[in-house]
């Protein structure tokens, strides 16, 4: 088994914790406090923003970078596109350097030792600084890449996720920040095991659109996560007392697609749910009641109102078939003061990063 370099850009989730949020990203630190609290989360580890920044050195992008942005001008769409597209281009074209590449190999080899296959199907998420903190999110502007297999898979998709730094629904987002909140712009990214999810979907530690606190709300389809973020389903709704169990609330849709594996075990397809599974209920009475215990221990252990992206590995017993994916505060809580809520749907189609890249 290779043995990774001490004092390089990576590190294993389970060495993080919030502390690290600013070299390896929100969404990286937050997965190490979840496992250092004993909540299920696939295992993985976290590339740091210093490898973007040594990329964009050492190839000579960061040069390029700094030339488009120049000319973007926050009222001029065109401007930000045009930036969008130079820069995204180049950070394509360019290899990830030699020393990045074989770090990330040696971190392959040891997640594949560990789940037992040469070539085991992984996520790439993108972990941007700045991301999943209460003052501002940057839900629904990065990546998300399901079922890749092997080092240049990976590699690959760590340069989308540097470039979707760049997209112009990014750029556009810091052109509105206050001037003080600009800076040089990093990426960290998250590579975890994939699960095979029977059913995934999104919990809420409080009532999202009233904001009550007694209640845990949760949204839940077949399969992975990508049908909810497309629009082509309409989740499953719970609504849970926390202090009773009780489920106050069941709306089941109507979930006739799924994304699973592809046949080779590489990407992901849609599929026609069979007629008998598509209007049933896709959480069970157990399987609500592990998510609403789980749901608030992660509330415990940040302190606030949690949203946690979740699945449920297909043939799996409980509890270690219920994995969590992320969990990032509540944002867009209505006071409760009569303030008009924001719509139930909008927060979960945020949390699933809608309208962002490859779904979660």
């Amino acid at each position: 088994m290779a043995e990774v370099t001490a004092g390089g850009h990576t590190r294993d989730l389970s060495e993080l914790r919030a502390t690290d949020a600013g070299g390896f990203g929100g969404k990286s630190a937050s997965l190490g406090e979840l496992l250092a609290a004993g909540i299920p989360v696939p295992p993985g580890f976290a590339l740091g923003a210093s490898a973007f920044i040594e990329f964009t050195g050492s190839t000579g992008i960061e040069t390029k970078i700094a030339g488009a942005i120049s000319r973007v001008s926050s009222s001029d769409v065109a401007t930000v596109a045009d930036a969008s597209r130079a820069i995204e281009q180049a950070i394509r074209a360019a290899p990830v350097p030699d020393a990045i590449r074989d770090e990330l190999a040696q971190r392959h080899e040891v997640l594949a030792a560990s789940a037992g296959e040469a070539e085991p199907p992984l996520a790439v998420r993108s972990s941007a600084l700045g991301e999943d903190s209460e003052e501002g999110t940057y839900a629904g502007q990065q990546e998300t890449f399901l079922w890749l297999r092997g080092v240049e898979e990976v590699c690959e998709a760590v340069r989308e996720c540097w470039a979707s730094l760049y997209s112009t629904r990014a750029i556009s987002y810091r052109a509105s920040r206050p001037p003080s909140h600009h800076g040089d712009p990093a990426m960290g990214v998250t590579i975890q095991l994939m699960v095979d999810a029977e059913s995934s979907g999104v919990m809420f530690t409080c009532n999202p659109v009233s904001g009550d606190p007694s209640m845990i709300a949760i949204n839940a389809s077949w399969g992975l996560g990508l049908a909810v973020v497309g629009g082509e389903v309409t989740p499953d709704d719970y609504l849970l007392s926390k202090v009773t169990g009780e489920v106050v609330r069941q709306t089941v849709s109507s979930k006739q697609i799924e994304y699973v594996p592809g046949a080779d075990g590489r990407g992901t397809v849609c599929v026609d749910v069979p007629p008998d599974r598509s209007d049933r209920p896709c959480l069970r009475e157990q399987q609500l009641a592990a998510l609403l215990e789980i749901g608030k221990r992660i509330e415990r252990h940040f302190g606030s109102h949690q949203d946690v992206e979740w699945a449920i590995a297909r043939g799996q017993p409980l509890p270690s078939g219920l994995l969590v994916l992320q969990a990032r505060p509540v944002t867009g809580l209505p006071e409760r003061t009569g303030k008009p809520p924001a719509s139930a749907m909008s927060l979960v189609m945020s949390t699933f990063g809608a309208g962002s890249g490859a779904g979660s």
